[in-house]
């Protein structure tokens, strides 16, 4: 055991030593959280109807119209702004949100003419996408409105619309979270557990698998062969300073999480942390093996970089996968970096109970020790 301790602090002071590694593990994770919380933040909130988006509607005379595409719009999450026309005032200064209609909107469709409306947003290519939807599910819903306005009253005017409104449902829609949770989950509580999934296994794949190709390379390996140390070992303690390298990575991203984002682990944080330390089991079984098959440091590091960022993106890191096609939705339940993150999402976003995670955990052991076997079987000094 002694042996064991010896060779994993050794690895870890090295791993303390390299620049990278500490960008890696402590500067990276915050901006990481930071800019992807942020970029997908937008849409979180405006799913969850927490905050009401901003919008200029631009109409001159809108007569009748205007209140009920008002309250079709509030029903979508927008609060608009009504005015009758926008200056030429400099972009900077132009509202991010513009729905124009045509002028004397009402007159023209009192006069079975069409009515033009435009939509223009500055807003990045996902929250637009989302926020398209908004608007067209809210006009069409006032054109069904219009539609049965008129064979209902037989025309159209503010009282007839009101009608409408007032008229019994027969069909309701009964919309209810699909866990204990009552929030839907924003930007950064998306971000700060992908992005630690993601990190832990990049730091653990490029940084354990390009040392250990650097001992062997450089003789150092042979040097443990000549010592009173056994190879079972020094295989122990390399993968223990592994996992203590994995736990630094988590310890640090629980703490800027929770601290700089406000991340909310939900009522089964010592789940969490299980589920996170299972993960990091994993990551230090495949970065030794990834150590014992690479055959430069190059290779260690361009494998470690391109098979993080895959699995990331399968596994659902960057984005909720329930937004992601069916095809990678199946394959998110055959990778590693899919149990973890299926086993964060019961925990935190749907708070489902420790006991929904153990199949995902149990998982994440088994697949530490087929990799650790392989990397066992594969180790050589030289």
């Amino acid at each position: 055991m002694r042996n064991i301790l010896f060779i994993a602090w050794q690895d870890i002071r090295n791993w303390l030593r390299d620049g990278s590694t500490l960008m890696w593990l402590f500067l990276m994770p915050p901006i990481f959280f930071y800019f992807i919380g942020t970029v997908t933040g937008g849409f979180s909130s405006a799913t969850s109807g927490a905050q009401a988006t901003p919008l200029t509607v631009v109409a001159d005379a809108p007569g009748f119209l205007r209140e009920q595409v008002d309250l079709r719009l509030v029903a979508n999450d927008f609060a608009p702004a009504w005015v009758e026309s926008v200056g030429s005032e400099n972009e900077a200064d132009a509202p991010a949100r513009t729905l124009t209609f045509d002028a004397n909107a009402s007159a023209q469709l009192l006069a079975d003419e069409a009515v033009e409306v435009s939509f223009d947003t500055r807003a990045n290519s996902l929250t637009r996408e989302f926020e398209e939807i908004r608007i067209q599910r809210a006009l069409y819903t006032v054109l069904a409105d219009i539609i049965v306005a008129e064979a209902t009253i037989g025309s159209l005017s503010s009282e007839a619309l009101a009608s409408v409104n007032n008229a019994p449902r027969v069909w309701q829609l009964d919309v209810a979270p699909a866990g204990e949770r009552q929030t839907i989950p924003s930007g950064f509580q998306q971000a700060v557990p992908g992005i630690l999934v993601m990190f832990t296994l990049l730091i653990l794949l490029t940084s354990s698998g390009t040392l250990l190709v650097q001992e062997r390379t450089q003789g150092l390996l042979r040097r443990l062969a000549s010592a009173p140390i056994s190879r079972a070992e020094v295989i122990a303690g390399k993968w223990q300073g592994r996992i203590v390298l994995a736990a630094i990575q988590i310890a640090v991203a629980l703490v800027f999480g929770t601290f700089l984002f406000q991340m909310e682990w939900g009522p089964d944080l010592a789940m969490v942390i299980v589920v996170l330390l299972a993960w990091g089991g994993f990551c230090a079984s495949a970065g030794l093996w990834l150590g014992t098959v690479a055959g430069t440091e190059a290779q260690a590091g361009g494998i470690g970089v391109l098979t993080a960022n895959l699995l990331a993106a399968l596994g659902g890191c960057w984005w909720p996968i329930e937004v992601a096609p069916a095809w990678m939705q199946f394959i998110q339940k055959l990778i590693p970096t899919g149990w973890t993150m299926d086993a964060l999402h019961k925990l935190i976003s749907f708070q489902a109970g420790a006991a929904s995670v153990i199949p995902n955990v149990l998982l994440l052991l088994a697949a530490t020790a087929v990799f650790g076997v392989l990397a066992a079987r594969r180790f050589r000094y030289e």
